[in-house]
């Protein structure tokens, strides 16, 4: 043999590897579940989103203009 064999060094590296596709696979597992919450999230839109100029709602600040 030209090399000895370093048994921990090869395990070491095998876990490593192993980990590493553990990582990948978990991240693709989280990027597919995002994608099909957005998907089922309806998106707002305008109408919902802003209160109406007639009597909407109180200031975000918690006072009333004065008048």
């Amino acid at each position: 043999m030209a090399f000895r064999q370093n048994y921990g060094q090869q395990r070491a590296e095998r876990n490593r590897a192993k980990q590493a596709k553990k990582d990948e696979k978990l991240r693709q597992r989280q990027e597919r579940s995002e994608q099909r919450k957005a998907a089922s999230t309806p998106a707002p839109t305008d109408a919902a989103a802003a209160p109406s100029a007639e009597g909407g709602a109180a200031p975000v600040g918690g006072e009333a203009k004065p008048e």
